[in-house]
């Protein structure tokens, strides 16, 4: 009996054993299962605009986090642009549609909607980042993008009012607001409405200024010159590529620093010439947030039926900026500041 008894014992135990083994084999962690799975991940980015081009690294980092070597069980075939280039991303997308990529990861916004047409009809599934969704045609809805593309989006005409809101605090006594944009850029319109109809419930003048490059920007600028008076001017920069382009912005913070005038809207420092604020969401986490939608698909949910990020807004404050032009900065704003240069 006591034989029987330790021999149902030993093939118990020998059972749960094995049964433990294959359950912490088939249950590990999505670093194994990404490391062994044999599948080698073909990943095309492409990166429109240079002052974006972090996404990227904010996208490779979470990537590796989640489980992907590069070289190993993923690759990348990276394409970078300095700005606004139709032909050179209708090009690279093409390579990437002959070479049969797994994936697409693709920003800013025009760059994107390049991208929907280039893979449209391949099940190459897209995933934007730095985008605008309003009046681009990139998705059906934030919950359900559908196709083959999702991503993560800015804010739209909402985070227009608010960059409008925060140069009203540090320039009180700006009565009218130069936007300079690229003339017809297609997010444009939304962002503008919103501005008119708050500058005009505050007895604001917005002066729009829509051209095609640095030259005919210089040229329009110049015109507003004689305008100026003391502090009653600031240069407000919408979500678009003019601004943040460096020829461009090397225009604006010319004329803005000649003028005693302050610019805002996204950070920049060009020739030496600063932003007086920034409030822009960051690439870097948008990269990651983007990686977590590509493994989704990697693991087989279809891109389409993954709702769209909306990303958080970084709120930077060129201290040193304000106080060169004697602009009041109050404890509101800097308590509000996610990171404040003095």
């Amino acid at each position: 009996m006591t034989r029987n008894v330790f021999f149902i014992f030993t093939i118990l135990s020998l059972t749960l054993l094995v049964g433990a083994i294959l359950v912490a084999g088939c249950s590990g962690t999505g670093q194994e299962k990404n490391s062994s799975s044999g599948k080698v991940w073909h990943v095309g980015v492409l990166s429109g605009m240079a002052f974006f081009a972090d996404t990227e690294d904010g996208f490779r980092e979470k990537m590796a986090e989640l489980g992907y070597t590069e070289g190993k069980n993923i690759v990348y075939d990276s394409r970078k642009m300095v700005g606004f280039d139709q032909p050179a991303y209708q090009s690279a997308l093409q390579e990437f549609r002959d070479n049969k990529v797994d994936l697409v990861l693709v920003f800013p916004t025009e760059a994107s909607q390049e991208a929907k047409a280039a893979m449209k009809g391949t099940g190459i599934p897209v995933v934007f980042a730095n985008v605008f969704t309003e009046e681009t045609g990139l998705i059906e809805s934030v919950r359900q993008p559908g196709g083959d593309i999702t991503g993560v989006r800015w804010g739209g005409p909402d985070l227009a009012l608010q960059r409008y809101e925060v140069m009203r605090e540090l320039a009180p006594g700006a009565k009218r607001m130069l936007i300079p944009y690229q003339r017809g850029y297609p997010t444009t319109t939304s962002q503008l409405i919103a501005l008119r109809t708050a500058a005009s419930a505050d007895g604001i003048t917005l002066v729009e200024i829509p051209v095609d490059n640095a030259t005919e920007l210089e040229a329009e600028l110049n015109k507003q010159a004689a305008s100026i008076t003391g502090k009653d001017t600031a240069i407000l920069a919408i979500a678009e590529p003019l601004f943040v382009t460096p020829n461009s912005f090397a225009v604006i913070g010319e004329f803005a620093d000649a003028h005693a005038i302050p610019a805002g809207g996204p950070s920049m420092s060009v020739n030496g010439h600063e932003t007086v604020f920034g409030l822009t969401p960051r690439s870097v986490p948008q990269g990651r947030q983007a990686a977590i939608l590509a493994d989704k698909i990697f693991r087989g949910t279809p891109a389409g039926g993954i709702p769209v990020v909306t990303a958080e807004n970084y709120f930077q404050l060129n201290y040193r900026q304000a106080q060169q032009l004697g602009l009041p900065v109050s404890e509101g704003l800097l308590s509000r500041a996610d990171k404040i240069l003095r």
